[in-house]
């Protein structure tokens, strides 16, 4: 699976905004998978919920392979550069008939991060179609830079702070990305998304790897990250550990201690806000 892009592609993805789908893993390595994660959520007594949901790599030796892995990589390279670290990422379950939601928004927001250059890399280990709720995404709203954005917390809002942006969006100008085991899709920062919810009797679930040149600085103070390619010559985020196990005391540990750190930084000026 050599996924580099092409120059065509490139030029697409910078003009629109995204670029879908691309084959990354085989229905097979998406299956196993799902099932390590399904095999954790049974231990644990039911689906991912607050921090374990956020630097998820941090938890799950394949999650970590995955943010390493060749064909995700390639692709990301094509747009960042050789240098990349992986920031974080996150785990989005919609249950059966879950009326959970994502609200339009960018990513970017309240990363607190020195620039925009990063991108999402959202990679399905179940179908995602409009059905399930898949993401659906704005093409050309990363042009606009950064959009005010007002906060609606909402139970059913799968966003910690339930963000959204404060202007008009265009439904119908809205584009499916629709992807199946194993696909991924790559989106910029900017780029306005969100996703409807699950009205399917099966789970949708995707991850979404949040990519970064080295050269990103964090803004609101020291932060970690893990190395998913070439060398870091900039030394702005501190390493992040390997999990030994699937969600290990060790790992769990680990992990804790980084999301603590990392949920300071993304809440600043949201006072009583939590991940969820």
């Amino acid at each position: 699976m050599a996924n580099t892009l092409s120059e065509a592609l490139v030029r697409s993805y910078r003009h629109r905004g995204y670029h879908f789908p691309v084959r990354v893993l085989n229905p097979e390595q998406a299956a196993e998978n799902r099932r390590r994660l399904e095999t954790v959520e049974a231990r644990l007594g039911g689906p991912l919920s607050g921090a374990f949901r956020h630097k998820c790599h941090l938890l799950f030796p394949w999650l970590a392979d995955l943010v390493r892995h060749p064909p995700i990589v390639d692709a990301v390279a094509s747009l960042l550069g050789p240098d990349l670290l992986c920031w974080n990422t996150n785990i989005f379950c919609k249950e059966p008939r879950d009326p959970g939601f994502i609200s339009w928004h960018q990513d970017s927001i309240y990363f607190g991060l020195s620039d925009t250059c990063g991108l999402t890399a959202w990679v399905a280990l179940t179908q995602s179609n409009p059905g399930s709720g898949c993401m659906r995404v704005v093409p050309g709203t990363h042009r606009n830079r950064e959009l005010p954005h007002v906060e609606r917390p909402s139970r059913n809002n799968m966003l910690t702070r339930g963000q959204e942006v404060a202007v008009n969006v265009d439904e119908a100008e809205a584009i499916d990305l629709i992807l199946e085991p194993g696909e991924m899709s790559l989106h910029d920062l900017l780029i306005v998304h969100g996703s409807n919810p699950n009205e399917s009797d099966g789970r949708r679930i995707g991850i979404a790897i949040r990519y970064i040149p080295t050269s990103t600085r964090q803004l609101g103070g020291r932060d970690t990250a893990t190395l998913a390619r070439g060398t870091d010559d900039f030394g702005h985020f501190e390493p992040e550990p390997r999990p030994n196990a699937d969600c290990s005391p060790e790992a769990i540990e680990a992990h804790a201690r980084i999301v603590e750190n990392h949920t300071r930084l993304l809440m600043k000026g949201a006072a009583g806000s939590t991940l969820r």
